[in-house]
């Protein structure tokens, strides 16, 4: 929603207070109680992921555990959802896609670093960190590529960190989204065991209930210019 930009903090919250009029108490309620436990301390990035399912998987799992940043690259395969297996968890998570060049995953590990993240590779082929021994106190990206090839040689390079969920079976990884699933469960848990400050901010919180609120209202962009017109 970048249009919002151009409101101070003091106007979202009116234009907030506004939308949820048009909003069940229920639904509200489920907002509230949904956005307590939202967190931009851990964020999730796809490395070209091409089956729908696997896909849509891994969005329901950061609804479930309390992620609200997607980072989805686009390289050789565009991200596709499917609705029966996402159920519907893909409108209340902010997805960012790279897909303007041939070759995304730069671009888009760059751009987490500057705002601060470290990248953090999930795979089985480095004898570093499990979830229950990983480091809490900097935000950081989990990094996910497809089960096929794994991660490109590019994100491993770029990675400050890397993250394998112990196994002592034959198979030797999981499937992706089944990955997903343990390491945020685990991760969220202890973090919201902790004394980090993992929740959203003031004005991120406001952002994100004017994004779900937009999510269910109809023409909401509409709504909004005519009532800050009016004020």
């Amino acid at each position: 929603m970048k249009w919002m930009t151009q409101y101070n903090l003091n106007e979202k919250k009116q234009i907030l207070i506004f939308l949820l009029t048009f909003i069940s108490e229920n639904k509200q309620r489920k907002f509230k109680e949904v956005i307590r436990f939202r967190t931009r301390h851990i964020t999730v990035v796809l490395e070209d992921i091409y089956q729908p399912h696997n896909a849509s998987a891994v969005l329901r799992s950061c609804d479930c555990f309390g992620i609200q940043d997607v980072h989805i690259i686009e390289n050789k395969n565009a991200y596709e959802i499917n609705p029966d297996v996402a159920l519907g968890s893909a409108k209340w998570l902010n997805l960012m896609k790279y897909n303007e060049t041939e070759f995304n995953t730069i671009t888009c590990l760059t751009r987490l670093k500057d705002q601060g993240y470290q990248i953090v590779a999930t795979t089985p082929h480095q004898d570093d960190f499990t979830p229950e021994s990983f480091p809490l106190e900097n935000k950081f990206a989990l990094l996910f590529g497809t089960e096929l090839l794994g991660l490109t040689t590019e994100a491993l390079s770029m990675a400050n960190r890397y993250i394998r969920v112990p196994m002592v079976g034959f198979t030797e990884s999981l499937n992706i989204s089944v990955s997903a699933a343990i390491l945020l469960h685990t991760l969220t848990g202890r973090l919201r065991s902790s004394s980090i400050n993992w929740g959203l901010s003031n004005e991120e919180e406001t952002d994100t209930l004017i994004a779900w609120a937009s999510s269910v209202v109809r023409k909401p962009e509409a709504l909004i210019r005519n009532f800050m017109g009016n004020q």
